[in-house]
């Protein structure tokens, strides 16, 4: 288990999800990984929508928010980075080679929030944190562990990422990478991924340029057998993965994320 309460600059610090089947959503979740739900509270810039907080044992883990009406993205899980300033780093991704898909804009309290694609398209959000800092627990099971950017381009990607954020990629097998953040120490001492890791990269192969999610779960295979049951899908069933057992899910929605069941040698 790791309880954070702070994300320095640079390290991603939360997920979240917009639908247009907030219901169905929660549902699907909420049964899937055993989250709470708090709210709805106001979705700035988009009233009357509302967004929701997961939890689990209280802390904060993941978000679920109700699409805007008209023009929404297809549906899928938001990556923030935890920045000092949202409109400095907005500003900076598209001098970068970016470019800025929502303004800078408040979540009072919590934050302030803009939405950017790096130099391929691949979107991310950048976190000013208020009151909400970020997931308050994070690597264990119903929560999020890792997220991954799937790119045509890692050299142009590890130019961009390197610039706005300071990240190093360091290769981790053909086609894989470790998103490196000098002098950051996360994760705990006794799990598979070096403590400066902040996130992985991979070649696209014909996929389109996309940032995705992965949370732990107690058990794998249970969770892809639910997942239809519960009005989702399985994407590729479950397989074995180094320390971990994996699969890829979809919720009722499209909206792709994968779960790993860590499997350490006793």
């Amino acid at each position: 288990m790791s309880r954070r309460d702070e994300y320095p600059t640079g390290v991603p610090c939360f997920v979240d999800t917009l639908t247009s089947d907030v219901d169905a959503a929660l549902g699907f979740y909420g049964e899937l990984f055993g989250w709470e739900f708090a709210g709805p509270g106001p979705m700035p810039g988009d009233p009357p929508g509302g967004y929701w907080v997961a939890r689990v044992h209280g802390d904060d883990v993941a978000g679920v928010g109700a699409a805007p009406a008209g023009g929404a993205p297809p549906p899928a899980w938001n990556t923030h980075v935890a920045v000092t300033s949202a409109d400095d780093s907005a500003a900076a991704a598209a001098a970068a080679g970016g470019r800025i898909v929502t303004a800078p804009f408040d979540a009072a309290p919590a934050g302030r929030l803009a939405v950017i694609a790096d130099s391929a398209g691949a979107t991310l959000c950048l976190w000013e944190a208020g009151v909400r800092r970020g997931a308050a627990r994070v690597n264990e099971p119903s929560a999020w562990a890792m997220s991954l950017l799937t790119t045509p381009d890692p050299d142009a990607a590890t130019r961009f990422y390197g610039e706005l954020f300071g990240w190093n990629a360091e290769e981790f097998g053909e086609g894989i990478w470790l998103w490196r953040l000098p002098g950051y120490l996360g994760g705990e001492p006794s799990q598979p991924v070096p403590r400066d890791v902040v996130a992985a990269m991979t070649a696209a192969d014909g996929r389109p340029p996309a940032w995705s999610v992965d949370f732990w779960i107690a058990d794998a295979d249970a969770a892809a057998a639910a997942a239809p049951e519960l009005g989702g899908s399985v994407m590729v069933a479950p397989f074995a993965d180094a320390n971990f057992r994996r699969t890829i899910l979809a919720a009722p929605d499209g909206a792709a994320f994968s779960v790993s069941q860590l499997q350490l040698a006793g």
